[in-house]
């Protein structure tokens, strides 16, 4: 990638040495030739402390024989690379002179004689006996040597001369050549530039393969975090250093952690919103829903009581018997309504949770049979054929009190749908941890569309028949509200001759 850290670091290391390289070839052409000659005058004078130390310890050694001392003198100027020559000046004033740098010229060569007439102007220029050539520069001068700088114009070369005192009678002649510091300075600026072409390749390799594994685990962060992004908070990065990646990926964990704890209880605060809102819309429409069936279901009875008051009122009956059926009718109408009234408020009461369900221990089987015998009259006067099985004691777990309301709903019930041959029939049957309770009645099936609606307030399947037995629908709503205080099943199904609701409680 074209912005990636990797091929930054690529580009940086690489212009990196291509300006150390630069700025090396360029002080090598500008401080080199002070530094050379530098080191070319150190050099001079260091060797011509060596020669002086020699010269003094054969003095010192008594040796008569000067072949140490030549062989001394030879290897320094060998080594060094440096042409040296050691003279003497005699009692008749002829400078008497011992070549190192040529021992195989003759003494009476050319060459011999062409170096002797140059040393003779240099020292008798020392001496004061004469003047040095233009071409000579002065570098250096105290008691001890004096050092030049010299161009050869046969030879058009560089040189760096030294003549220096050993003792009153013996001298010493230096000659470094300084031309070829030129040409070292070419061919160092020429290794120099292909040590850096060779530094930039292996220096690319490097920084490809280490800015891989440099830009790998950041690349991993980045994956994590476009991850969180998106709200998955399953990735982790797995810290395997102590440097600032590893601390990073630490912070990455520690975050992602601290935002999937927060947005989990953000939704968990947003669910309980959203519950508590589908609540407040629940109990409006409950309150509507009420407060509309109420006025529907009262709205008859009212009228009625009004009527049959007006009459009473108005004198327009004489007969004590209508006066006393116009009576009746208002009581029973008042007295309907006192009973769907607290109905009402038992079956809001359940909805709403304002009382606690109380769990208790009890023998479901005598509640069953004290509901019945409450229901002892009517079942006679429908010449009901009553089915019971008596089983032993069944003891649940529940609130006993709702739980015969559950039953008298439901034999209620039973009782106002039956028909040929008036058949109830009530059951017990134990079923694991739990006991399904059972009424069945012979009679007309319920159609399938209604069997989920039934167990809303105020739906009736047949209207007429429920006006004729009074019924206002609430019974099974409170069936239903029961129940899920329980929070256990309840239902009702078709059979082949009838209809059976049943429920089921805890065995334990």
């Amino acid at each position: 990638m074209k912005n990636s850290i990797r091929t930054r670091l690529i580009i940086v290391l690489m212009a990196f040495i291509v300006i150390l390289v630069m700025l090396t070839i360029v002080m090598n052409l500008t401080l080199f030739d002070k530094y050379y000659a530098k080191e070319k005058k150190t050099s001079l004078i260091n060797m011509f402390g060596e020669v002086n130390k020699i010269c003094k310890s054969f003095e010192e050694s008594g040796v008569s024989s000067p072949d140490e001392l030549y062989f001394s003198l030879d290897k320094l100027e060998a080594n060094n690379g440096v042409t040296l020559y050691l003279f003497s000046l005699k009692t008749d004033g002829i400078w008497n002179y011992y070549d190192f740098a040529y021992p195989d010229v003759d003494a009476g060569s050319i060459a011999f004689k062409m170096i002797k007439t140059q040393l003779d102007d240099y020292v008798n220029s020392y001496f004061g006996w004469g003047e040095l050539p233009s071409n000579y520069v002065k570098l250096e001068s105290n008691r001890m040597y004096n050092m030049y700088k010299v161009y050869d114009d046969r030879i058009g070369s560089n040189y760096m001369e030294l003549f220096g005192k050993i003792d009153d009678s013996m001298y010493v002649y230096l000659r470094a050549n300084y031309q070829n510091m030129k040409e070292s300075v070419e061919i160092s600026n020429k290794f120099i530039s292909y040590i850096g072409i060779v530094f930039l390749v292996i220096g690319a390799i490097i920084m490809f393969f280490f800015g891989r594994s440099f830009t790998k685990p950041i690349l991993k962060l980045a994956e994590i975090a476009d991850r969180m992004t998106r709200l998955d908070f399953d990735a982790k990065y797995d810290v395997t250093s102590d440097d600032e990646i590893g601390k990073l990926g630490n912070s990455m964990n520690m975050l992602s952690e601290k935002l999937e704890s927060t947005v989990s209880e953000l939704k968990s605060a947003n669910n309980e919103l959203q519950n508590d809102i589908e609540h407040k819309m629940q109990i409006d429409e409950m309150r509507q829903e009420f407060l509309s069936n109420v006025s529907h279901e009262l709205k008859t009875p009212i009228a009625l009581i009004q009527g049959y008051a007006e009459g009473l009122q108005d004198d327009i009956i004489d007969n004590p018997e209508d006066r006393r059926f116009y009576c009746d009718v208002i009581l029973d109408e008042a007295g309907k309504m006192n009973r769907m009234v607290k109905r009402l408020l038992d079956l809001n009461q359940l909805e709403f949770g304002t009382e606690k369900t109380s769990m208790e221990r009890f023998d479901i089987v005598e509640v069953i049979k004290s509901v019945v015998a409450s229901a002892d009259i009517l079942l006679k006067q429908k010449n009901v054929t009553l089915q019971m099985y008596e089983p032993a004691p069944v003891f649940v777990w529940a609130e006993e009190y709702l739980v015969e309301e559950v039953l008298t709903n439901y034999l209620s019930n039973a009782l106002n749908h039956l028909k040929e041959p008036n058949v109830i029939r009530i059951y017990t049957k134990k079923q694991g941890d739990l006991v399904r309770i059972g009424i069945f009645n012979t009679g007309d099936n319920i159609p399938e569309a209604e069997l989920d609606k039934i167990w809303e307030k105020f739906y009736k399947v047949d209207k007429a028949r429920t006006r004729e037995y009074g019924g206002n629908g609430i019974g099974l709503s409170i069936v239903k509200a029961i129940m899920k205080s329980f929070n256990r099943e309840y239902g009702v199904k078709n059979c082949e001759d009838g209809v059976e609701f049943w429920f089921e409680l805890d065995l334990h």
